[in-house]
C-alpha cells in the first residue's frame, strides 16, 4: 500500500497528514511537490492537506487548482484514483472541479478553531465505512473560509445520491444545509473542512480521526 501527499507553498498540515497515513499503513508516505507533472502510478491513495496554499490569495486553493501536479490529479481522479482533501485541500478539489460547489468566507467573518462534533451522515461510503454504529465524531476545524456553498440544484442531488458525508452538528461557519464533507459521483474524492489527520491520538484530543483513514485504505 502507498500513499502520497501533495505539498504546496504554504500548506501546514502536510506532516501531520503523512503522519496519519504512516501509522495507518505501517508505510511512510510520499511527499509530492506541487510543481511534479506526474503523481506516480504505484501510488494508492493521495492526500490535499490543509494549509494556505499560496497564501490564500484570489479565492482560497484557486491557485493551488492550478498546479502542474493538479493536472494529473484530475486525470487519475476520472480513473478512480482514491483521493482526499482536507480544509484548503477541500478547497482545492472544488476549485478544481473534482468536486461541486465551493468555500465561501466564515458566515460570521471570523477565523474558527476548536474540536467540532460531526455526525456521520452516511456511513457507507469508502471513507466511513470503520465507523460502524457511529453516529458521531469530533473532528478539529480551522479555517476562516470553509461555508459550504452550492446552487439547490447540486444540494438536491448530492442529498438524492448520498454524497453528503459528514454535518455538522452545530453549524461554526454557515454552511449550506450543515454540510461538512462530500464525496463524489464515483465515490473515490472526498473533501471535508474538519481535519481528521489531527484527530489520530489520544494526547493530541482524540482518535476518531482513524476511522476514516482506515475505512479507504481497507476499501484500497
Amino acid at each position: 500500500m502507498k500513499t502520497a501527499v501533495i505539498t504546496f507553498p504554504a500548506s501546514n498540515c502536510n506532516r501531520d497528514a503523512a503522519m496519519a497515513l504512516e501509522k495507518v499503513t505501517g508505510r511512510p508516505a510520499q511527499m509530492i511537490w506541487h510543481r511534479e507533472t506526474e503523481i506516480p502510478s504505484d501510488i494508492d491513495f493521495v492526500v490535499l492537506p490543509g494549509g494556505f496554499s499560496y497564501g490564500d490569495y484570489l479565492r482560497c486553493g484557486a491557485i493551488a487548482s492550478r498546479s502542474p501536479i493538479v493536472k494529473d490529479l484530475v486525470a487519475k481522479a476520472e480513473k478512480g484514483l482514491p483521493i482526499a482533501g482536507f480544509c484548503n485541500g477541500f478547497q482545492v478539489l472544488t476549485e478544481s472541479g473534482l468536486l461541486p460547489g465551493a468555500l465561501l468566507r466564515n458566515k460570521q467573518l471570523n477565523f474558527v478553531c476548536r474540536p467540532q462534533k460531526l455526525t456521520i451522515e452516511n456511513g457507507n461510503t469508502r471513507y466511513t465505512s470503520q465507523y460502524a454504529g457511529l453516529k458521531e465524531v469530533i473532528f478539529p476545524i480551522a479555517h476562516h473560509d470553509g461555508n459550504y456553498y452550492a446552487d439547490d440544484a447540486t444540494l438536491n442531488q448530492l442529498e438524492k445520491e448520498g454524497r453528503v458525508v459528514f454535518r455538522y452538528a452545530g453549524n461554526p461557519n454557515g454552511s449550506a444545509r450543515d454540510i461538512a464533507g462530500i464525496v463524489n459521483e464515483g465515490g473515490n474524492v472526498f473533501g471535508m473542512m474538519p481535519h481528521p489527520e489531527r484527530a489520530i491520538d489520544p494526547v493530541h484530543g482524540g482518535t476518531d480521526g482513524l476511522g476514516l483513514f482506515k475505512s479507504i485504505i481497507e476499501s484500497i
